[in-house]
């Protein structure tokens, strides 16, 4: 794979949200973004973990409201670009135009894996506006190859310049990234880039984002210590390192991502970013990552074993805004005493 070049997006301060609740505070974000210049991360991204808009009683209140910290990271980054998430019906266009006046200049506009068409008017108009446009593919591994391209195409038509392969469940193998990165190399004749965003629920972050640089992707995500929703995401300093032995030039220096990771973001975790029992099973059962805290809740209150609510909530199929269905699930095997034979719990868990 030498002398292939990729562009490494940080997704700390956005992803990483989810693993400290939605609390991270403008002086934290200011130390991040600052030290993430300094390793030379071409683009960060700030927002709620659930995108601009996004706090809220369901997806989890923000301690400071983000447009606040888009401006502190704008502040002390010159040649890092800033980028925000923006997910349709939960974040309006009004929204990408205020991130823009604070500073930021690329737009990723995330929908479910099947339904990029609500997508449309949001990345019509970042492109119009100049922003550089990214389509987000969410919970990737829940359609096929081939559909996933179809609806790539979709927002390659909308004005996207780059469609991602979003993992959001850490649920796929090398070989499924990479037959869903040349699905949409084919769909769209190339005429985007491909991104890939891994997590690390199954222990694949890295890998899966070297074999989806191998099948053509050329945007890839990490966050410092993969802070990020369930085990986190592919640890930046890994992606740096493992990148740079692979010949894979992404401009970033490697000991400063290192020096980020361990001096800026380790501090700021609240919570160990791990492959436990709770992060395996999002993985295995094909959950949303962001569901992991919320789980944890539904499981404390309603004293019924998390495992058993991951695995129902994947059986289900829920998708990312399905949050409330959590309570449900935790409810309903709290009634019936949560009972069920492991065997039976287990039944079509990997969705």
């Amino acid at each position: 794979m030498k002398g292939i070049d990729v562009t490494l997006v940080d997704s700390t301060l956005r992803d990483g949200s989810h693993a400290v609740n939605h609390q991270f505070t403008p002086a934290q974000v200011r130390a991040v973004a600052a030290a993430l210049e300094h390793a030379r991360v071409p683009v960060i991204e700030v927002a709620h973990g659930d995108g601009l808009s996004g706090s809220s009683l369901v997806y989890g209140l923000s301690g400071t409201d983000e447009y606040e910290l888009i401006r502190a990271a704008a502040d002390v980054t010159e040649n890092t670009a800033i980028a925000v998430l923006l997910l349709p019906g939960i974040g309006v266009k009004q929204d990408l135009d205020r991130a823009q006046e604070l500073g930021a200049s690329v737009a990723r506009i995330a929908t479910h894996c099947t339904e990029a068409d609500i997508s449309e008017q949001h990345l019509a108009h970042a492109r119009e506006r100049g922003m550089l446009t990214v389509g987000f593919l969410m919970m990737s591994h829940m359609t096929t190859p081939a559909a996933l391209g179809e609806e790539a195409a979709i927002m390659a038509g909308s004005g996207a310049e780059v469609v991602y392969v979003v993992d959001s469940a850490g649920a796929m193998l090398p070989g499924d990234v990479a037959a869903r990165v040349l699905a949409i190399r084919d769909a769209t004749d190339d005429q985007v880039l491909v991104g890939v965003h891994a997590h690390h629920n199954m222990g694949l972050a890295v890998a899966n984002s070297l074999a989806a640089v191998h099948a053509g992707a050329r945007w890839v995500d990490a966050c410092g210590v993969g802070l990020g929703a369930g085990a986190g995401n592919a640890p930046l300093e890994m992606i740096a390192a493992s990148f740079e032995r692979a010949g894979i030039g992404t401009g970033v220096d490697v000991r400063a991502a290192i020096d980020l990771a361990e001096d800026v973001v380790r501090p700021l975790m609240t919570r160990p970013v791990q492959g436990d029992r709770p992060s395996v099973l999002l993985g295995y059962a094909g959950v949303y990552g962001s569901f992991l805290i919320h789980a944890e809740r539904a499981a404390a209150q309603f004293g019924v074993p998390i495992a058993d609510i991951l695995l129902e909530i994947g059986r289900r199929k829920a998708v990312g805004g399905q949050e409330d269905l959590i309570v449900e699930v935790a409810a309903g095997l709290a009634a019936r005493g949560a009972q069920a034979p492991r065997s039976e719990r287990t039944v079509g868990a990997s969705a």
